[in-house]
């Protein structure tokens, strides 16, 4: 099993096992180079942890507990969670200020904790086969296990059809679970428990603040910088992406202006004009001084690294964006840096995305619909957008006029996007369609949402809706640990430290989306740190090519041809053969320019790679760059004997 996670760990790696349990750790170095190797255990060899992840304050926690008589026999942030559970029992995870998936054993109690942090940075995947409970960081670990079934699950899969993600504890393989974000299991005594321990949470009707908007600023500042700085700890040098918006912007600027740390960065650029962002991430790097390698992406190299991309990400994506992340975190590792900073959650905290704008719009819309005010204001949406639905006015209203029906559900501002995307169900064959027979996405999202959101701002109902579906199951994984992790690379991400996060939702909804104006109170805690054009910037969402990436004059490259055609479908069963070749004859022709098309062409793409890749035929090796399962260098072996 530890073999598999190589990649996330190629440092080397160690385990434990005893007649109950048996816990193994791959390691990443980058605090106590020398000490530190997992698994760790308290004074008396009762209690042993592995971890992946970080634990941000444990300086502070080592400090506390020494002075309650804990004794240290490491400097790794890893001992601390030992002897938080010595001390404080199943409620140590609160203690935590980290990025975390922890497998804590208890011998003395015969109990097997496992913890995943509050936003679901870290990866936690689990099944029960043969009355045994087996856990791991990436599913392809579990099944070494051949009692572990190797399937889809149909409804799981229309799920990232929809959602752009299976909802937790769902995967998109049949009987694998993963523990939610912010939550904590407990296995003893032959019952497994699950609990949240902690989530997003709102104030209930409209939030009101005395301070005024610079005080609220300074506040927003202060809380960033300490957050920075505490994700700086390490014992190697720790380097930021800077993509030129105005996220990785902040987390740059406050590098330069409030740590002493060298400032070492890296981006991405595209061939595409539509999608690079390099005149904004130049401007960034002469404004601040920093030391800057660029990562200059084409469609090619997006299209030999896809199959790599789906094999680490462990399930259907409907983006390419994922790859050149992946291609840059390699980029990062042969520069000498096994740790990033990045500006992932900002969006999420500070209502920074254009669907909590639209959902706006829409709201007003639905009070007010034969409003002559609504074109104009639907026009200021999605302006960098090659293709914007808003320009077409006829278009614009038939798109941004969906759910209008549901305007008081938790979820209406999503129904748009989740239209678009389940267009994608066109394309599931006759076999998955049944399966799907009533299945209401709607009905399915609502069961994961709590009670209290329907006493929320509207605002904050959106933001835990992006919080728990787009953030947790799709950037945070996908395009975030499982890229950065596939090149041994740690990424961190300041604004998701909880302390940021709790103090943004008591924030005024005002504060956040001022009028149409994203991220208020975070520019105006930036005012004078950057320059204007960055500072004063709109959102514009990372994006890269997506079917067109696959095709060179008009033909498919060879793996995509063998993947979608016809006999390779039906013998796959997900997808209707014959439309499908519509699909691939549109994209081919260079017509495929709707977000809707695009989604489906890659989704499908992806979900025949994850079959190919993980269920049939694992480690493929007629694909680029996609490792053999299993193999292990002889330095880990030697490590791991």
């Amino acid at each position: 099993m530890i073999a598999a996670l190589y990649h996330r760990g190629p440092d080397g790696a160690r385990f434990y096992q005893d007649q109950t349990v048996g816990m193994a750790h791959a390691r990443l170095s980058i605090i106590d180079l020398d000490g530190g190797w997992q698994p760790m255990h308290n004074e008396r060899k009762t209690v042993w942890v592995v971890f992946n992840g970080e634990i941000f304050n444990y300086i502070e926690l080592r400090a506390t507990l020494e002075a309650q008589g804990h004794r240290f026999y490491t400097n790794s942030d890893t001992e601390a969670i030992v002897h938080l559970y010595e001390q404080y029992g199943l409620a140590f995870v609160d203690h935590l200020n980290g990025q975390f998936a922890i497998a804590l054993w208890d011998i003395e109690r015969k109990r097997l904790v496992l913890a995943r942090d509050r936003t679901g940075i870290r990866p936690l995947f689990y099944t029960v086969a043969r009355d045994r409970l087996i856990f791991a960081s990436e599913v392809k670990a579990l099944f070494f296990d051949a009692s572990v079934p190797r399937r889809l699950d149909p409804v799981a899969l229309a799920e990232v059809f929809t959602y752009w993600s299976a909802l937790p504890p769902e995967t998109v393989f049949e009987g694998i679970s993963q523990l939610p974000p912010g939550h904590l299991m407990v296995a003893e005594a032959g019952k497994l428990s699950v609990r949240r321990y902690w989530d997003w949470d709102f104030p209930r009707g409209a939030a009101q603040s005395s301070k005024s908007a610079d005080e609220l600023a300074q506040e927003v500042r202060d809380l960033l910088i300490d957050s920075v700085r505490l994700q700086l700890r390490a014992d190697v040098p720790v380097g930021a992406y800077l993509s030129g918006g105005l996220d990785s912007s902040v987390v740059v600027s406050l590098i330069r202006h409030y740590t002493r740390n060298p400032l070492r960065t890296f981006s991405i650029s595209f061939e595409d004009a539509e999608f690079d962002e390099s005149r904004y991430q130049q401007e960034l790097v002469q404004h601040l001084g920093t030391d800057h390698t660029n990562f200059r992406c084409t469609r090619r190299d997006i299209a030999e690294a896809f199959p790599r991309t789906v094999w680490h990400a462990e399930t259907p994506i409907l983006r390419t964006a994922p790859t050149p992340l992946m291609l840059l975190a390699g980029h990062v590792r042969e520069a000498g840096y096994r740790v990033v900073l990045t500006g992932e959650g900002a969006d999420e905290v500070f209502a920074g995305y254009d669907i909590f704008k639209e959902a706006k719009v829409r709201r007003f819309w639905a009070r007010a619909p034969q409003s002559r005010w609504r074109a104009g204001i639907l026009g200021r949406l999605y302006p960098y957008l090659a293709h914007s639905p808003t320009s077409n006015p006829a278009y614009a209203q038939a798109f941004f006029g969906q759910g209008l029906e549901h305007r008081d559900r938790p979820y209406f501002s999503h129904v748009p996007r989740w239209s678009t995307t389940q267009r994608a169900w066109q394309f599931f064959g006759p076999a998955i369609r049944d399966r799907l027979n009533g299945f209401d996405p709607h009905q399915r999202v609502s069961m994961v949402l709590p009670k209290a959101i329907s006493e929320w701002s509207p605002l904050a109902r959106d933001q835990y809706l992006e919080a728990h579906t787009l953030l947790s199951g799709y950037l945070l994984s996908s395009q975030g640990d499982r890229m950065a992790m596939a090149c041994s690379i740690e990424a961190r991400f300041p604004f998701l430290d909880h302390r940021v996060i709790e103090h943004a939702n008591a924030l005024p909804a005002r504060y956040k989306l001022m009028g149409l104006t994203e991220k208020y109170i975070l520019k105006r805690a930036m005012a004078g740190l950057l320059p204007e054009s960055i500072r004063t910037r709109s959102k514009q969402p990372y994006r890269a090519p997506d079917s067109q990436s696959f095709f060179v004059q008009g033909r498919p490259v060879e793996y995509v041809a063998d993947l979608l055609s016809p006999a390779s479908l039906r013998e796959a069963g997900y997808f209707d053969p014959a439309v499908v070749e519509r699909l691939v004859a549109k994209c081919r022709a260079g017509r495929a320019i709707g977000f809707a098309d695009n989604m489906a062409f890659v989704g499908i793409l992806s979900t025949m790679l994850v079959d190919r890749l993980l269920l049939r035929q694992p480690g493929a090796t007629q694909f680029s760059g996609v490792p053999s399962v299993g193999a292990i260098p002889p330095e880990q072996r030697t490590a791991a004997s």
